[in-house]
């Protein structure tokens, strides 16, 4: 193999496909990534067996071949070489990939590219195409209430509903759960559900950052894999097996009390307040206070810990139904707040 490329692609392609390189892993060959030339491209990959990305940048190809080396190794390096032309060139023999930029020259040891997992590009004819604007802030808005504790792999994962011209996400974690539908540009020809794992959905969210053509997902005819098609860029995640909760189950349908307030003022008591909870188990109180005639109602945001202090903070609102006090986790209630599109 030997090929050329500008740094800067060389370094964007690398922090794309990282992200999915096996930290902890017996085999060797996941702790590297793939450099393989492809119809004139380069070709970077990267998996844990979980989670597998792949990104093609544009390159001057010589000479075909493929190799896997250290990821974080040549992430390193590359970052910090001069924004110039990078050659390589690989000693087959060897595994040794030699890489020069202006006045730097390296030579890594690699693995044979035959014993890399192989990445699917085309997995299945269930296709669906998604706005990445509208995709990204589903995900905002929903992967942060799954669980990361793996005691219940179901709840690691987002409930994906397909169905008609329709999306839900739904994710939970025990504690807490977010769910947000939106419209798709075309109906789906067959109703579909999936649990694609949350870290997943979060590593699409970032490397889409930049998207701006729509996204086609495609689903495996055994549904156990999930591939998201970028531009110059896939993503293929393993799918949870399971049965998800029944979330129209868990959301109230009626109320006692409601209380209508600016988002971004809730936010800045809770967070607030947030700073005392920290010695207190992370303990926040909200106390709804109905209005009167002359007068709007109040919510009031406390916390309290007994060796350091306490703190109040009151906003206007616009309280329905009768008075009442609730506890919250201090940083459960920022997270939704966080989420949240309303001023």
């Amino acid at each position: 193999m030997r090929v050329s490329c500008l740094q800067e692609n060389l370094a964007k392609g690398l922090s794309i496909v990282g992200r999915a390189v096996a930290t902890r892993s017996t085999l060797p060959v996941l702790s590297n990534v793939l450099l393989a030339t492809d119809g004139g491209r380069l070709k970077l990959a990267a998996t844990n067996l979980e989670i597998g990305i792949v990104c093609w940048i544009g390159a001057k190809v010589e000479e075909e071949g493929a190799t896997t080396v250290p990821a974080r190794l040549l992430m390193d390096f590359v970052n910090s070489l001069p924004p110039e032309k990078i050659d390589m060139e690989l000693v087959v023999r060897t595994q040794t990939l030699h890489l020069r930029c202006a006045r730097y020259e390296a030579n890594i040891k690699g693995i044979d590219a035959s014993e890399f997992p192989l990445i699917p590009t085309a997995i299945g004819d269930r296709q669906v195409s998604l706005d990445p604007e509208t995709l990204r802030q589903m995900i905002r808005q929903v992967a942060f209430a799954a669980a990361t504790d793996e005691s219940r792999p179901i709840l690691t994962g987002v409930l994906a509903k397909f169905e008609g011209s329709s999306l839900t996400l739904a994710a939970a974690d025990g504690f807490r759960l977010s769910v947000r539908t939106a419209e798709l540009d075309e109906p789906v020809p067959e109703p579909l559900t999936i649990i694609i794992p949350a870290r997943a959905l979060t590593e699409l969210a970032r490397i889409s950052a930049e998207e701006e053509e729509p996204i086609q997902v495609t689903i495996t005819e055994g549904r156990r894999q999930a591939l998201f098609h970028l531009t110059n860029v896939d993503l293929v995640s393993q799918l949870i097996e399971g049965n998800f909760p029944d979330y129209n189950q868990i959301i109230p349908k009626s109320y006692t009390t409601r209380a209508v307030v600016e988002a971004r003022e809730l936010l800045a008591a809770v967070k607030l307040a947030s700073f005392f909870a920290r010695d207190a188990a992370n303990i926040i109180r909200l106390q709804m206070v109905p209005g009167e005639e002359l007068a709007p109602g109040q919510l009031i945001v406390t916390a309290t810990a007994a060796e350091v202090g306490d703190n109040v903070g009151q906003m206007d609102a616009t309280v329905e139904g009768e008075p009442l006090e609730i506890a919250f986790n201090a940083r459960y209630l920022m997270d939704v707040l966080n989420a949240l599109d309303s001023p």
